[in-house]
């Protein structure tokens, strides 16, 4: 373990070991929100790396029915796609005891996401932030949530003082449209995880933390260098 800027690193060699501890620490979170405040608020990363993350955290013996659930990014598709991250979520995450929590979806039935936005934002504008976990994952190009490096909305959805909780989000190496959380959302959080699997970006994660050429504007750190939220970082090869 070890710790630079405000994060601390969690290195397994086993990827189900980690989703095993990742999935218990994330669900600590959950319960403490729940003694506390009755409920409990979490955003998810979609894509390939959290599978095994989720199917371990659904079974986490929680009170579901008071858990809300959110991503923190979502390609422009139908939740039929297999490019959704809805898709991926209600799958491997919300079956079981956990398909009583309440999901609250970044997609709309319109053409765009810059035609959906208002409403979209109005959805998590009525969530009761701060969440009580974040779970964030990285790309090889190093975008985290929909930070995409050349993204037309970049350097507002990192603006820790950005006025809006989500915004659309393009970018050449994107594939689809997106909408995305904004960095000033994510860190109203009371934890901050980002979940990393593969050896080559534990490279690129390393280069990030200490801004090396190129990774000093990787848009992941963006995350790992602000001072708000402290970052756990869970990695396996």
């Amino acid at each position: 373990m070890s710790a630079e800027l405000n994060v601390t690193t969690h290195s397994f060699t086993d990827c189900h070991a980690l989703a095993a501890v990742l999935a218990e620490r994330v669900a600590e979170a959950l319960r403490a929100g729940i003694a506390a405040r009755g409920h409990a608020l979490l955003a998810v990363s979609g894509g390939s790396t959290p599978g095994h993350f989720f199917d371990r955290l659904s079974q986490a013996p929680l009170d579901w029915a008071k858990v809300q659930v959110t991503l923190v990014d979502e390609r422009w598709v139908d939740e039929r796609s297999e490019r959704s991250n809805a898709r991926m979520v209600k799958a491997r995450l919300l079956r079981g005891a956990a398909s009583a929590a309440r999901f609250v979806p970044l997609h709309a039935d319109m053409e765009t996401p810059e035609a959906a936005i208002a409403a979209i934002r109005a959805r998590i504008d009525a969530l009761p932030l701060p969440f009580d976990a974040v779970v964030l994952g990285m790309g090889l190009d190093g975008h985290t949530a929909s930070f995409f490096p050349g993204g037309d909305r970049l350097a507002e959805a990192l603006d820790r003082n950005a006025p809006v909780s989500v915004l659309p989000m393009r970018a050449p190496h994107a594939g689809e449209p997106r909408i995305t959380l904004t960095l000033a959302t994510l860190l109203k959080t009371r934890a901050l995880f980002l979940h990393v699997e593969g050896e080559p970006k534990r490279q690129l994660l390393a280069d990030a933390r200490l801004g090396l050429g190129a990774a000093a504007d990787y848009p992941v750190r963006a995350v790992l260098a602000q001072p708000l939220v402290p970052v756990a970082v869970y990695w396996c090869p």
